[in-house]
């Protein structure tokens, strides 16, 4: 049944030709950073990415980052300019399983952030990443049924 849906989409976009542009899904975002090693360990350590393999003639200047289903976070060095954002500018939103845990974690560390509750309840966390850029942490309604 799979395979007949599958054939009956591609003959569709044969027919009708593709009228956007086609995007299917997330692949990476990637971040401008200003030290390398110092981000490295702030996305494996604080947020707990898994690292990714990095192309050897890459791996002084990049790090990759899985965060699941394909999805990945690029970190890049050399950024020399500074980088101010604010909640309610750019931001990377991550869900979390648990953020009362998120939370305690934080205060743990002594990682400075600002947590609100959103207009329909959903609990949020903000703090930045060493170079700036803010990192958004909410509790997904679904990971509540996963846990």
């Amino acid at each position: 049944m799979k395979t007949i849906l599958v054939s009956l989409l591609l003959c569709a976009q044969v027919a009708f030709g593709q009228e956007t542009l086609g995007v299917v899904r997330h692949n990476h975002l990637a971040l401008h950073v200003k030290d390398i090693q110092v981000s490295t360990q702030f996305y494996r350590d604080v947020l707990g990415l898994k690292p990714l393999a990095v192309p050897d003639n890459l791996k002084a200047i990049r790090s990759w980052f899985d965060l699941n289903d394909g999805q990945q976070i690029h970190l890049m060095a050399g950024r020399t300019d500074e980088i101010h954002h604010d909640k309610n500018g750019s931001h990377i939103a991550l869900f979390v399983t648990d953020i009362a845990k998120s939370e305690d974690f934080l205060k743990q560390r002594n990682i400075t952030f600002h947590k609100q509750t959103r207009f329909d309840g959903v609990v949020q966390i903000y703090f930045p990443d060493p170079d700036g850029y803010l990192i958004e942490l909410n509790e997904s309604k679904k990971m509540n049924n996963i846990k």
